[in-house]
């Protein structure tokens, strides 16, 4: 059933068109992640949808009693009322009028929040965020329209998440930069880009398939057109003119071949690094120990970073992740230990909270972004030479317009990955990330993990999105319950094996002697051997050469029929996914096939013998 619908929606903000034209569609049953480049207008799709902001043009068509909750990417609370009152208020605002109080207090401590009756204006902007997307998970609604609802969550909250969005009665619209996450919960992806919307029915993975089909077939068609325009314009300069209708319809589509809207190459951003020189000596932490109050947050712990380590850093809201990373960058001393840096040690820290962001320069949001990198370097030694800060600009993402545009008119994820190109300008030779993929999008992501590929150097990383992890890190530092750090290789995905392993070690050992003397009890017995295929598998054998064949007839008149349909996209897309299809039942019934052969062959062997 549609619940709403978004009919050519276009937004200009400050003589910077948005979104132009754009047309989406709302099921009662979608589950639609909204992705995109940061400042390409996914907030603003969110915001219109959810009736906050006005469209320029075009009108949002809603279902009769439809009830909406939306989560913010900032959200904003009322600081004369307590946080439970602002909750409440939220809740009941939808409709709701159930007394929820226990429920709301379970989800905030679920969220690292143990003090429903505080004032607003004490949380920091995570537990905000974190408070506001309980509200509005609570908020009964048909649509559930959540901006970047992972950020500040740790993994064990995501996995909540995930598990509660994947039960969800309603509809989805939501924009997140977690790739794992878009998998397990959607089943449609929305990529904004240059103020276009395109619509894919799959998850995120499939949709970097489909999203690549649909460029390769661009780049046909406008192969095809290019070819066409060359003949026309041969044509042309042949002197042709407009003497009949057929002559008039053949200058016409010349016309239209030129005037042609081409499309655009996807940049594939390549960026790295020269080595920066690095002693033996590198980052030492000897013994450190930091404690708030009766919280111990770490130790005793020591490790000697190594010249290419690449350090994930995980564990719950709280813990002392970030305050971890302010010991070895010397932000905070430890209250015992030492942390040793060597000399040739250069630190580029991405903080969190931006806070250096701001502290950087006077008149922040006046400047311009060419001269908020140039205040650190004018250029940057790479493998392809000196780069100067604008080509640097270039690589993240900021065309020459957006350089000469005052920072001010940056969104929030442009802003950090200004922030984070400036971190990377000053070249250091270690890297310190404080959650890096909140508010990044997932293309500057895609450049950062790139980066640091090649870099030669050591990086330490404090993340919640297992992708990034997975993706960047060798090894794995969790923060345990009682201040210490278990030590993993590998990224998350080997973490939660070896964490697992070791977990069920002490009950797996109890429970292993059963297996095994059922197994003793009955070792004696010896296996019937087989000497011919069974009544199925003979069965199978004698039909599968012909369904292999029909099969392959199948996949020819569909090949035909992708032909003919060339100029149909829609359709082209139906029909590739079927041969798609037709081909992998081919393939599994070839190796069936090949399976079946060789034990007849066995068999006749056997008999033989």
């Amino acid at each position: 059933m549609n619940i709403l619908n978004l009919e050519n929606i276009s937004k200009t903000y400050m003589s910077k068109p948005v979104l132009h034209d754009v047309c989406i569609g709302i099921d009662s049953a979608d589950k639609i992640g909204v992705v995109g480049a940061n400042g390409t207008g996914k907030s603003t799709l969110l915001a219109i949808a959810a009736g906050k902001t006005i469209v320029d043009d075009g009108k949002v068509v809603m279902g009769n009693d439809i009830r909406i909750s939306y989560l913010p990417q900032n959200p904003e609370f009322d600081m004369n009322k307590t946080l439970l009152e602002n909750i409440t208020d939220a809740i009941y605002a939808g409709g709701d009028h159930w007394d929820k109080m226990g429920e709301i207090k379970a989800n905030l401590a679920k969220m690292g929040i143990d003090d429903p009756e505080c004032s607003p204006s004490i949380l920091s902007g995570g537990q905000k965020k974190r408070a506001a997307l309980v509200a509005a998970l609570l908020t009964p609604a048909d649509l559930l329209i959540l901006d970047e609802p992972t950020n500040h969550l740790d993994s064990e909250m995501i996995e909540w998440l995930e598990d509660f969005l994947n039960h969800y009665r309603g509809a989805i619209l939501m924009v997140t930069h977690d790739r794992y996450f878009l998998d397990e919960v959607t089943n449609q992806i929305i990529e904004i880009d240059k103020g276009n919307a395109y619509r894919y029915t799959a998850n995120y993975s499939g949709y970097l398939e489909l999203k690549a089909e649909r460029l390769d077939y661009e780049k046909a068609a406008e192969r095809k057109a290019a070819t066409l325009y060359k003949k026309d314009l041969a044509w042309i300069m042949r002197g042709a003119r407009a003497r009949s209708t057929k002559q008039k319809a053949h200058i016409k589509r010349f016309e239209e071949l030129r005037d042609r809207k081409r499309p655009e190459e996807e940049r594939n951003v390549q960026l790295s690094s020269l080595p920066q020189r690095m002693g033996n000596k590198t980052i030492i932490l000897d013994n450190i120990s930091k404690s708030y109050g009766d919280k111990v947050l770490f130790k005793d712990f020591s490790y000697s970073f190594r010249k290419l380590d690449r350090i994930g850093i995980i564990g719950s809201n709280g813990c002392g992740k970030s305050t971890f990373l302010k010991c070895i960058v010397g932000d905070i001393k430890p209250d015992s230990g030492e942390v040793e840096i060597g000399q040739t040690i250069k630190i580029g820290y991405f903080s969190q909270e931006n806070e250096a962001l701001y502290k950087a320069a006077k008149d922040f949001e006046d400047m311009r972004v060419i001269d908020y990198i140039k205040e650190t370097a004018e250029y940057v030694k790479t493998t392809d030479g000196m780069m100067s800060a604008s080509a640097m600009c270039e690589q993240f993402l900021f065309d020459a317009n957006m350089q000469y545009a005052p920072i001010e008119k940056l969104s929030g994820g442009e802003k950090r990955r200004l922030y984070l190109l400036k971190i990377l300008m000053g070249a250091p030779n270690v890297i310190v990330l404080d959650e890096p993929t909140n508010d990044l999008d997932i293309q500057t992501l895609r450049i950062l993990e790139d980066f640091l590929d090649s870099f030669v150097g050591i990086v330490i990383t404090v993340s919640h999105d297992r992708y990034f992890l997975d993706r960047v890190v060798t090894r794995i530092f969790s923060f345990e319950h009682d201040g210490t750090l278990f030590q993993s290789e590998g990224g998350y995905s080997d973490y939660l094996l070896h964490k697992h392993s070791e977990e069920g070690e002490t009950t797996g050992a109890a429970n292993n002697s059963a297996p095994k003397d059922k197994a003793s009890k009955n070792s004696y017995k010896q296996p019937r051997v087989k000497k011919k295929l069974s009544y199925n598998e003979q069965k199978e054998y004698d039909s599968i050469e012909e369904e292999i064949m029909e099969l392959e007839e199948k996949s020819k008149t569909l090949e035909e029929e992708m032909v003919n349909a060339a100029t149909d996209f829609p359709r082209l897309m139906e029909l590739t996914k079927e041969k798609e299809s037709v081909d992998a039942e081919i393939e599994t019934k070839m190796n069936r096939y090949i399976e079946l052969q060789e034990m007849v062959d066995m068999y006749n062997n056997m008999t033989a013998e």
